[in-house]
C-alpha cells in the first residue's frame, strides 16, 4: 500500500520504484554549487547499478559535480493536463569517470547528449539518498 505524506498529499515513491522510473527517461537535471552560487543543467543520462552515469564536456559544470560537494539530481515526468506526475530526486556525489575499464563501461551505456559539441567525459552520481513523490490527480 502507498503512503502518502499528511501534509502535502503526496504518494510517497520508494526507493526500488524510484529507481525503475528514473531508468524510464533520458533526460534529468544536475544541482550544483559553484562558489556558493547554486546553478541547474539539463543532462542526458543512464542508470548503471543504481547510480546516474552523465556523459559531459570538461568546464565548470563537471569540476563542480565532483569537488566533492553535495550534488543533486531530479527527474521527472509531470503530465500538465491532468495535474499529475512524479519526481525523483537523487542526493549525493559527483565522481569523474577516468579508469579505462570504468570508461569503457560508460561507453557502452550510450549516453547520447543531445545538445551539440564533443562530450568526451564522463561522471557518475554515487547516491546516499533518493527520494520520490507523485502526484495524483484530486477534485478541487
Amino acid at each position: 500500500m502507498a503512503t502518502t505524506d499528511p501534509r502535502t498529499g503526496l504518494e510517497i515513491i520508494d526507493e526500488e520504484e524510484c529507481w525503475e522510473l528514473v531508468a524510464g527517461k533520458q533526460i534529468g537535471r544536475l544541482a550544483v554549487s559553484i562558489a556558493n552560487d547554486p546553478d541547474v543543467f539539463p543532462l542526458n543520462y543512464r542508470v548503471d547499478n543504481k547510480t546516474i552515469v552523465i556523459r559531459t564536456l570538461p568546464g565548470l559544470k563537471l569540476a563542480a559535480a565532483v569537488l566533492g560537494n553535495p550534488v543533486a539530481f531530479e527527474i521527472d515526468d509531470i503530465r500538465e493536463d491532468t495535474h499529475t506526475g512524479w519526481s525523483v530526486v537523487i542526493h549525493g556525489y559527483g565522481q569523474e569517470i577516468s579508469e579505462v575499464e570504468d570508461r569503457l563501461h560508460a561507453e557502452d551505456l550510450e549516453v547520447q547528449p543531445w545538445a551539440a559539441g564533443e562530450k568526451s567525459r564522463y561522471m557518475r552520481i554515487v547516491p546516499d539518498r533518493v527520494s520520490g513523490r507523485r502526484v495524483n490527480s484530486h477534485d478541487d
